[in-house]
């Protein structure tokens, strides 16, 4: 006698909810997919920001706008008009960031592109930092905090010890170095020990940062005598970065560090142990974990490095550029650092390349203004859209149909024939 089946139940309907990421996962996944794009998406998404701010720089223009009242009765003035405000403006800036073909002496017209150089060292260091954070899964917003910090530590060095020409200097970019690596260390040691998210941790530490030097150039230690103003007293000249090209251009030795830290985190990150497990983190922390990487640890040596070479930027600015400590020293170098290193795709030869353009918008910008009146906002417009189209990249492909990436592209006619012979 059979025995009865038992009875089995139904299916579950229900599906089984799919984890939602969280706010860490999904800012890894949106990095990862920012420097999968390749090197001819980044060249379009400058092409295409100056593109646009030809358009602004043409409705800015006075003369364009005169042409506007009869556009459909001439409309060719108008295209002249634009092109000539757009041509001149480039033009301008071409002259002020790389090469003066006006100058009547070959010192003044090699100038700009020393200024460039110049400019570029800060964003070139803080960029390197911020990098590095890229890459181990850290949205580190602090350089800008970093930079002042550093430029702290290295200033006061700078002006109150009487050292030997070479130690002071050594003595001051350690300083800097220090500034930098324990104020960043902060936001990594709150990250590992708390889970506070770096991004509010570093952003908060900008303000603090900002204040600080602010009420430190108020006191006694760090206010110049003979002045009310909110500066220190100068640099020791012992203290100084040696101009590389004599007293008649402001470049200093604080560039060749910045490719010589250019050079190390490149070995650091792709040479190291530690540069390994700073990206076994940034690709998949919990992979990391069961491999017996501490994550906790390497998130506050992530931020320890980063902070470091933001703090080198710092110290470039009061050694070499400055000479003095000013609540400004730091200007937006922080902020516009996230941007080199976003277009440098957080690579060393990237960002000193992305540091080096911004450096020649920043350096031409004031010659285009002074030039053709072109307003200097137009240059912080380029930067903004250069920041949207590297942090869109399927944008990108959209508006110049490139292919995803990872993705071949077969010719129609390789098609045809793959079908032909399926048929």
């Amino acid at each position: 006698m059979s025995q009865p089946t038992p009875p089995t139940s139904a299916p579950d309907p229900t599906p089984t909810p799919t984890p939602t990421p969280t706010p860490d996962a999904r800012g890894q996944q949106a990095l990862r997919e920012i420097f999968a794009s390749n090197w001819v998406a980044t060249v379009l998404a400058i092409v295409l920001a100056l593109l646009l701010s030809g358009v602004l720089i043409a409705a800015a223009d006075a003369r364009v706008q005169s042409t506007v009242s009869y556009v459909f009765a001439r409309p060719s003035d108008l295209l002249g008009a634009a092109w000539t405000a757009v041509s001149e403006a480039y033009s301008a800036l071409f002259q002020g960031a790389i090469f003066d073909f006006q100058a009547t002496t070959f010192e003044r017209a090699i100038r700009p592109i020393t200024e460039t150089m110049t400019v570029s060292v800060p964003l070139i260091f803080a960029g390197l930092g911020l990098g590095v954070g890229f890459r181990a899964g850290l949205f580190n917003i602090g350089a800008q905090g970093q930079i002042i910090v550093g430029a702290i530590f290295a200033g006061y060095v700078g002006f109150a010890m009487d050292l030997p020409p070479v130690v002071h200097v050594v003595v001051a970019v350690l300083a800097a170095v220090i500034g930098g690596g324990l104020w960043a260390g902060i936001a990594g040691v709150l990250k590992a020990r708390t889970g506070a998210h770096e991004v509010i941790v570093t952003i908060m530490l900008n303000n603090i940062a900002v204040y600080l030097i602010a009420y430190l150039l108020t006191t006694s230690a760090f206010q110049r005598g003979d002045s009310n103003n909110p500066i220190s007293p100068p640099l020791k000249s012992t203290a100084l970065f040696p101009l590389l090209l004599g007293p008649g251009f402001r470049l200093h030795l604080g560039f060749v560090l910045a490719i010589a830290a250019a050079f190390g985190v490149w070995w650091l990150m792709n040479r190291s142990t530690i540069g390994f497990q700073f990206r076994a983190v940034g690709s998949n922390p919990s992979a990391a974990r069961v491999a017996g990487i501490s994550v906790n640890a390497n998130y506050v040596w992530v931020m320890v490095v980063a902070g470091a070479l933001a703090g080198l930027g710092g110290a470039a600015q009061v050694l070499g550029t400055e000479k003095v400590l000013t609540a400004g020293v730091a200007a937006s170098f922080g902020f516009d650092a996230i941007t080199v290193a976003l277009l440098g795709r957080s690579k060393p030869l990237g960002t000193v390349l992305a540091g080096l353009l911004f450096g020649a918008l920043r350096a031409g910008g004031f010659a285009m203004q002074a030039r053709t009146g072109t307003p200097i906002d137009i240059v912080l417009v380029v930067q903004s859209l250069i920041v949207l189209f590297i942090a869109a990249p399927p944008l990108i492909r959209a508006v110049f149909r490139l292919p995803a990436h990872g993705e071949r592209v077969v010719p129609p006619a390789l098609t045809q024939t793959t079908q032909e012979v399926h048929a």
